[in-house]
């Protein structure tokens, strides 16, 4: 039996599976990691302990199908984007906790790049917003915070990497310091139209362009590890929500895809054109393939699927993820509450790092399942704010279908809301694990044991689709007392 190996590092969790030769995902090992939250608004991982998670899960997952390491024919690896290391370049030891894509603490600097007048060159360069979501204004923040950093990094002593490049890096005994394109694409640091770090903006920051990872395609020979035995070849690297993108086969512009895990993250093919968005949406690399890029608008939402970990861990009105969906068939329907979970601020088309979370229209009836209800609905009506924010840069008011994946689509309620509140079908595939499937895909197809990439979205299998059944009318009463919700959230 020949495997594929996907190491899948999420932002709560880091999985290892074991695809087959049919591209079915056949043995699966996760490891939780822990989240540490040293101020408001600020969220951390300790990187040894996802690089521990790693070696952990391959370990188990190898274990759980008696897979030698000639068994495997190579490994593709997606990744929490935008969450940044500095690391030693000697011993390997990282400089800092890693800080993750959620945290916050570089607002105020990006405040100050945005007075000075920066934003129109970023975007113009690297498609994103000045915000503290994105990698470079956390480099920038280590350097002057960590004692010797800033020294260190001028001396080339430091290197910096998405989780990808530090887990590369680690995996190949320090031979490979290298990143793919859409890793690369999210830091702010990487000009997507020219393909190569911006030396403009590299100045800006104060960041040293020795301290950069190599960038290669989504399928490319970013080395081999021994860590697991034989000599393995890595030949698939894809940020999660790119990855996810791939895994769901979505090669033709106009196509769209929503990932719901820990936030919830829709990308729109827009093929070999860069669109600029006028409604505050990411302009990024889709995927890139032999040199040529293919690019996306993207919504960022950060709260998606963890504001269900926030009711079972912050405030412990759920034991297990799952009993949401029940929860919410038996709430009042007479009540109408709205949970806007900007726990880290708001995303896109918002933007605003400084709000926070809030509920409106609490009553004294108002109990765990209205709140629980609540909390699912925020996912769809975010979804609708980037969907109409697509549609009006693109032009196209005829809302396409859904491509949807991640774990809270295992929700049939929660899938049939969102159709609802979008008024659009909503297909969920027969293989949930979309993201995983796309590096294994790039990495299989690289190595030859996977076919070329119109077979392989000839092979999209669908498992339901949710068609649209609320009314307009209550469509749109229910959305505008979310929009009313969010402008009191931002005031």
């Amino acid at each position: 039996m020949t495997f594929v190996l996907a190491i899948d590092q999420g932002t709560t969790s880091t999985r290892a599976i074991l695809f087959d030769q049919n591209m079915q995902p056949a043995f699966t090992s996760q490891q939780e990691l822990t989240q540490h939250y040293p101020r408001s608004g600020w969220v951390e991982h300790d990187a040894e302990e996802i690089w521990g998670s790693v070696m952990a899960t391959v370990r188990d997952v190898m274990n759980k199908a008696s897979c030698k390491p000639e068994n495997l024919a190579s490994i593709g690896i997606t990744n929490q984007r935008e969450t940044t290391v500095l690391w030693d370049r000697n011993s390997g030891i990282p400089i800092f906790r890693a800080i993750v894509w959620q945290d916050r603490r570089t607002a105020s600097y990006c405040e100050t790049l945005r007075s000075a007048g920066h934003g129109p060159m970023i975007v113009d360069k690297t498609g994103l917003l000045i915000d503290p979501y994105f990698s470079g204004t956390k480099v920038n923040w280590l350097l002057e915070n960590v004692d010797g950093a800033k020294s260190a990094a001028q001396r080339g002593k430091l290197l910096f990497g998405t989780i990808d490049s530090y887990l590369i890096w680690k995996m190949t005994n320090g031979a490979s310091h290298v990143t793919d394109a859409t890793n690369a694409a999210r830091t702010m640091m990487y000009d997507i139209v020219k393909g190569q770090w911006d030396p403009e903006i590299c100045d800006l920051l104060n960041i040293p362009m020795s301290i950069l990872p190599t960038v290669n395609d989504c399928a490319a020979n970013f080395g081999n590890t021994k860590c697991f035995g034989g000599n393995i070849p890595i030949h698939g690297v894809a940020g999660d929500q790119q990855a996810a993108t791939i895994g769901q086969a979505c090669f033709t512009p106009g196509m769209l895809k929503s990932t719901y895990g820990t936030g919830c993250f829709a990308l729109l093919n827009t093929g070999s054109v860069l669109v600029k968005s006028k409604n505050r949406l990411l302009g990024t690399i889709a995927y890139q393939f032999d040199g040529r890029p293919t690019y996306a608008l993207e919504g960022s939402i950060f709260i998606a699927g963890s504001v269900v970990q926030w009711m079972r861990d912050g405030i412990g009105i759920i034991k297990k993820a799952d009993e949401t969906e029940n929860m919410a068939l038996n709430a009042d329907a007479t009540q109408s509450l709205y949970l806007v979970p900007a726990f880290t601020g708001l995303g896109a088309p918002y933007w605003d790092s400084e709000c926070r979370g809030s509920i409106f229209g609490l009553t004294r009836n108002s109990g765990p399942n209205e709140i629980a209800k609540a909390a699912l609905q925020s996912v769809g009506y975010q979804t609708r704010d980037l969907l109409l924010a697509m549609q009006g840069d693109v032009g196209d008011k005829n809302t396409s279908v859904l491509r949807v994946d991640g774990g809270m689509t295992a929700s049939d309620w929660t899938m049939q809301f969102l159709a609802d509140i979008l008024d659009a079908p909503v297909d969920r595939p027969e293989v949930l694990e979309t993201t995983a499937l796309g590096v294994a895909w790039l990495a299989g197809s690289k190595s030859g044991v996977y076919p070329e990439q119109d077979t392989f979205a000839q092979r999209w299998v669908l498992d339901r689709r949710f068609e649209p059944q609320m009314s307009n009318q209550d469509r749109d009463t229910l959305y505008d007392g979310w929009r009313d919700a969010v402008r009191r959230t931002l005031t």
